[in-house]
Parts: C-alpha cells; structure tokens; sequence
C-alpha cells in the first residue's frame, strides 16, 4: 500500500518555481535585466560623432528581445512540456565545435567566411541536406548581417579576405 501512495505522490506535479523550465527562465530574465539595467548608465554618444543609432541602444534592444522571447518560450512550455532526455544530442556537440570553428576562421581569415561556414554547419548538423538551401543560407546570411550592421546601424566590420573587398 506504501508503494502505491509514494508512486501517486511522485506523479503530483510539482510547484510551478520548481520546474525545470521556470528555473531556466527565471535564470534568463534575471540576468538579462541585470544587464539591462547596467545598459541604462551608458553614455550617449554627441550626434555629430554618432553613426547610425547610439551605442547603448544596441544592447538594450537585444536584450529586450532576449526577455521577450524568453517569456513566449515559457509560455509555450505550458502547452507543450518539454522532453526529458538523458543525453544531449549530437547536433548540440557539432554545433558547438562549429562556434569554436567560427573564432578560429573569423580570427585568421575574415568574420564574413566564418558566418557562411557557421551557418552552413550547424544547418547541416541540424537537419538540412539539400544543397541548394545550404548554399544560399551560407551567402543569404552573411549579407543580410552585413546589410543589418553596416549599412543600418553604421558599424564597420574588421578587415579580412570578403570585408577588404568592400571597404577598399
């Protein structure tokens, strides 16, 4: 009878700030608002020497983003509960032998080519096969970072094999 009831008492669910998925949530939207809070005492750039948008508006749109997505993640969980898996998959392996790919070739050749090999890899490890699609994301990719940094916010990138192209 003993066993009975502890097996029914395991099966409760457990209090929702207990929950794996409250504990990561909780994690990121505490360090993200500690950030952003920092973010706040940042100085402001004169106009005439600022390019694009303020240097401290960068941040803090990221990481507002990062808590709003953070939430709708949270919120999704509710409706489908994560899996429960012992081991992380493969995927998560190459996907972070691609990021320390990405230093490495960024680093010595040029930032452009690492972001187009990153891309390339972790949608490969990921799932994609077809070699069309794993061709144009590893050149649609690195332009629309390219168009998003430097010609909206203004920020120059470091030289390189691609970037000397542009910039000389």
């Amino acid at each position: 009878m003993n066993n009975v009831q502890d097996k029914k008492r395991a099966n409760k669910s457990l209090p929702f700030f207990l929950r794996t998925e409250f504990k990561v949530f909780f994690s990121i939207i505490l360090v993200s608002t500690i950030l952003l809070i920092s973010t706040l005492s940042f100085d402001t750039v004169p106009p005439i020497l600022n390019r694009g948008i303020q240097p401290a508006t960068f941040p803090k749109g990221l990481l507002v983003l990062i808590i709003i997505l953070t939430s709708i993640i949270y919120y999704l969980s509710f409706k489908r509960p994560w899996k429960k898996e012992k081991d992380l998959p493969k995927p998560f392996f190459l996907t972070i032998i691609s990021f320390v790919l990405f230093i490495i070739i960024s680093k010595t050749l040029d930032f452009f080519l690492a972001i187009g090999v990153l891309s390339v890899f972790v949608s490969y490890y990921w799932g994609e096969r077809r070699i069309l699609y794993l061709l144009l994301v590893s050149i649609i990719f690195p332009l629309v970072v390219f168009i998003f940094f430097e010609m909206i916010l203004g920020l120059r990138f470091p030289p390189g094999i691609i970037t000397n192209l542009y910039y000389y």
